[in-house]
């Protein structure tokens, strides 16, 4: 695996810490079960990191995680198309972060926003802790043992991106300066050819000396399509080129997700710490009753009273699962009480009662036969490992690990 095919491949984990329901599903399982058809894909489950803030019950942790996989099977992630494992099983992601510790400055940790944010959402735990400080770290390890080029992430996560790329440019500018680097680069720009090489040169000179990032990628470019030198040496003219070393773990780029508009029962973002959520494999009677207690409008006191769909969490979920034609009937009978509230409710139940229908009947397969998966997790875990032990290869030979 190298700097220059790490741009096809995407990492992405869950913590267990609970059923999944339709915020995970909206917002993070439908991405995944796109990107699969698209990229070389490695889905895990990050245990690991649920004992950051769950280590005094980790109970919960092993409870959680094969409910979880099987709600990623049934929701449609699958394993002939994405590699999945569970972090745990392949230690190669505790080496390279430890690794990764040895030189990583405690103020980036400490910078992290969501950093302070859980500890302020979180006051109910002890979160003095390593674990907690380092999780940024073990992310960004997770990242870089599978030299991924893209990370699927929301807005508030694109901070752990970015210090992920911090420190994969500072272990490359420490341990890729080998010996005579700049004569090997410049031999290896030669062997380019004449048009190529004074192409990049340029293109080098125009990134180092004005910061064209245009430039950057151009020349990024070129060096991918380059078939007359070796894979060691677009490594080494990837890092010559922003005047590092040879690229040993890749810089990510974080692979901004479609916003989730999946809001809870009470309007606010579903999440279960609201306890507001409808499970993957809610009971359809159960999903029906939620639905049908959900507060609405408070100026629709009686059945006559108008009011206005904006301020009514059903709303919301009319805005993801109604037609156009439904919603401009909620709109209008709404405003003129031509509708009552269990009447508006009733297409929204009708709406998530089929789309959770073909996933709760694959989830019934998977229950069925736990050792089928099992079996998909443990061969994701060897495929994801012989991945990690390549690059860890690479990592303790340029950090003098290697003499074992």
């Amino acid at each position: 695996m190298s700097s220059v095919d790490s741009q096809q491949r995407v990492l992405s984990g869950m913590r267990p810490t609970g059923k999944l329901h339709l915020g995970h599903y909206h917002g993070v399982l439908k991405n995944w079960i796109k990107l699969q058809h698209e990229f070389e894909c490695f889905f895990f489950v990050a245990d690991w990191h649920a004992l950051t803030t769950h280590y005094e019950d980790p109970a919960i942790i092993q409870n959680s995680v094969w409910d979880m996989v099987v709600d990623w099977l049934a929701a449609g992630v699958n394993p002939g198309s994405a590699t999945l494992f569970v972090q745990s099983q392949v230690p190669e992601h505790a080496e390279l972060h430890l690794l990764l510790s040895m030189f990583t400055p405690i103020g980036w940790l400490e910078r992290v926003p969501t950093y302070k944010d859980q500890q302020l959402k979180l006051k109910d735990k002890d979160l003095s802790t390593y674990g907690f400080l380092g999780y940024p770290l073990l992310q960004s390890a997770d990242i870089l043992l599978y030299r991924a080029g893209k990370v699927p992430v929301g807005a508030d996560q694109v901070a752990h991106v970015e210090i992920t790329r911090e420190v994969a440019r500072r272990f490359n500018f420490i341990f890729g300066r080998e010996p005579g680097f700049e004569e090997s680069a410049e031999a290896a720009i030669k062997k380019m050819g004449k048009k190529a090489a004074k192409l990049y040169s340029t293109l080098r000179k125009r990134y180092t000396e004005a910061g064209d990032g245009e430039a950057l990628a151009t020349a990024q470019a070129l060096l991918r399509e380059q078939q007359n030198i070796t894979l060691n040496d677009k490594e080494r003219l990837m890092g010559y080129l922003e005047g590092g070393g040879k690229v040993i773990l890749p810089e990510p780029q974080a692979l901004l997700t479609p916003e989730s508009k999946m809001p809870g029962l009470d309007g606010q973002k579903m999440s279960k710490s609201y306890g507001n959520t409808i499970s993957l494999r809610e009971e359809p009677s159960d999903v029906e009753k939620k639905i049908r207690t959900m507060r609405t409008d408070p100026a629709r006191v009686r059945r006559n009273d108008p009011g206005t769909p904006e301020k009514c969490p059903v709303w919301q979920l009319h805005e993801v699962y109604s037609e156009d034609d439904v919603k401009e009937w909620v709109q209008t009978g709404c405003r003129s009480a031509g509708i009552g509230c269990l009447e508006c409710k009733g297409p929204v139940i009708d709406a998530i009662q089929a789309e959770l229908l073909p996933i709760q009947e694959r989830a019934k397969q998977y229950e069925a036969n736990p050792d089928l998966v099992k079996s998909i997790i443990q061969e994701g875990s060897e495929k994801a490992r012989e991945a990690a032990r390549t690059t860890m290869e690479d990592v303790r030979h340029v950090m003098g690990l290697s003499y074992r």
